[in-house]
């Protein structure tokens, strides 16, 4: 039995809306950046002081557009290479058995405003991140019970968005193997911190994969497609990749890499951002996290010389942890730094790695603070 895509969401190409990849760039932003970064909002630094993200400070992707789904007649449909195919309301959804999850979620472009070259795309500082309580139904259960084909290879996960990039109209889709689909901890999330998801962050239903960057959990999901084969989905093969170039395929973006940020302690200049800060006694804070399990060690440096700083237990499986440490600030400027250190023996970078794409930025943060006596 072999499962096609069906008509309807495959995608068209778009022959004279192809321009040639843009080119890395040491310029100053362009109309298209500046309106990528209007539409696409990241937290400030200073939302790490909550251990769970208020929604509007949560950052927020777009591909295309916000779609308008009626919950009313809206459906999920779980087709393809199974035995039973579904439809499913979200009433359905609901009565099903519920669970709740805090998870960080991250954008895997965070921090590629930073780079030098500059990849041209949504200009990210470093406030691509946010934590929260997600709730919703495990799909594993959803899954075997649409009975997934002994051939099944990978799932496609659509999206109501549908816009046009590299050439080519397309809905929003990604794709996971049948053994990362059936992990226990993927839900079909329809709650946002104990609310319906709001409409930014994929109203009315959502995937949730927990540990990978924020492009894997599609939004205003729509349908499921299980193939018998591998699939060929656009944001799988032509975006979200570790590239070195526009011809260089490169390894594909997955689980989040070890990370921490500071909040910037004191207070801002209203347009530099530069910090000052009375001298002291201070703690710092800031929040740090890992794909790829937790996070076991942070350390703070002041001005080059690293110390560790205490690191709460996470809130949740695949949730960021607080760390803290106390500074006796003197005056004078001061350069603030944090390095973390995973479960799996991963640790942050001083220098980032470039890549085409400025996908999985996670170099150690710098603030520079001047403190005043």
């Amino acid at each position: 039995m072999r499962a096609k895509i069906s008509t309807q969401h495959r995608p068209r190409r778009h022959e004279t809306a192809a321009p040639a990849p843009n080119p890395p760039s040491t310029g100053p932003l362009t109309a298209e950046e500046l309106e990528l970064a209007r539409r696409n909002h990241s937290a400030p630094l200073e939302a790490l002081r909550w251990p769970l993200t208020p929604p509007g400070l949560h950052y927020t992707v777009v591909h295309f557009d916000i779609p308008y789904l009626d919950p009313e007649t809206w459906r999920l449909r779980i087709h393809g290479a199974v035995e039973h195919p579904l439809e499913l309301t979200l009433s359905d959804l609901r009565r099903r058995p519920r669970r709740t999850a805090a998870v960080t979620l991250e954008c895997a472009g965070n921090g590629r405003g930073r780079l030098e070259p500059r990849p041209p795309s949504i200009p990210w500082d470093t406030g691509a991140v946010g934590t929260a309580e997600w709730t919703g139904t495990p799909l594993a259960p959803i899954l075997e019970e649409a009975g997934l084909a002994a051939e099944a290879i990978d799932l496609v996960f659509i999206g109501a968005d549908r816009g046009v990039q590299g050439g080519l109209e397309q809905d929003y889709a990604r794709s996971l193997t049948a053994d990362e689909a059936m992990d226990e901890h993927v839900l079909l999330a329809y709650e946002m911190g104990g609310q319906p998801l709001p409409p930014q962050h994929g109203y009315p239903l959502r995937l949730l994969v927990p540990g990978w960057y924020g492009m894997a959990s599609v939004k205003w999901l729509t349908s499921i497609e299980v193939l018998d084969r591998p699939a060929h989905a656009f944001q799988n093969e032509r975006t979200y990749r570790y590239s070195q170039g526009a011809e260089d395929p490169g390894e594909p973006v997955t689980r989040m890499r070890v990370r921490s940020l500071l909040v910037p302690p004191g207070m801002p200049d209203f347009f530099t951002r530069r910090r000052s800060l009375d001298a002291g006694p201070t703690m710092l804070r800031g929040r740090a996290w890992s794909g790829e399990g937790p996070v076991v060690r942070v350390e703070v440096a002041i001005d080059g010389v690293w110390t560790d700083a205490h690191v709460e237990p996470p809130t949740g499986e695949h949730a960021w942890q607080e760390f803290s440490v106390v500074w006796v600030a003197v005056p004078g400027p001061h350069m603030l730094a944090s390095r973390a250190t995973d479960a799996a023996g991963r640790v942050q970078p001083l220098e980032q790695a470039w890549t085409y794409q400025g996908m999985g930025n996670n170099a150690v943060q710098e603030v520079t603070v001047e403190v005043v006596a």
